[in-house]
């Protein structure tokens, strides 16, 4: 009887492998590694399809802030946005970084920055938001 209440719960169901060739996240290699943080690895194909609807959903530059927060704690993904180094004429002036993260699907990798771009595609205030707090509409 003690043992039956002393068994763990199943793990987190982890992302399935893409086709071979396909990608470049070296999922196989990182499940080899002991002590490797998997926690990319729990972002299922399911939850990647709400995490990118919540990102075109944003409400506000601190919605945005909490949702990098978020990606971070749980996954252990730090995504940079900022003003790009040149004149900002359009959401595609804004930069959006992926910190390199083993695991971390090439196909990801470039839908959460598109995600946070038609976002703040529908949110233009957003985008104000986010420059004013880097000071490049202080004289407007």
């Amino acid at each position: 009887m003690m043992e039956a209440m002393t068994t763990l719960a199943p793990a987190a169901p982890l992302r399935s492998p893409c086709p071979p060739g396909a990608c470049d996240c070296g999922r196989d290699a990182l499940l080899e590694v002991p002590g490797m943080d998997l926690r990319i690895l729990r972002l299922t194909r399911e939850q990647e399809k709400i995490l990118l609807a919540r990102l075109e959903q944003l409400k506000d530059l601190a919605d945005l802030r909490h949702l990098q927060q978020r990606m971070h704690e749980q996954l252990g993904l730090r995504v940079e946005i900022a003003p790009g180094f040149h004149e900002v004429r359009s959401m595609l002036g804004i930069e959006i970084q992926i910190e390199d993260l083993p695991g971390l699907c090439r196909k990801t990798r470039k839908s959460i920055p598109a995600a946070i771009r038609r976002g703040l595609n529908n949110h233009p205030e957003i985008a104000f938001e986010l420059l004013n707090a880097h000071d490049l509409l202080r004289d407007t």
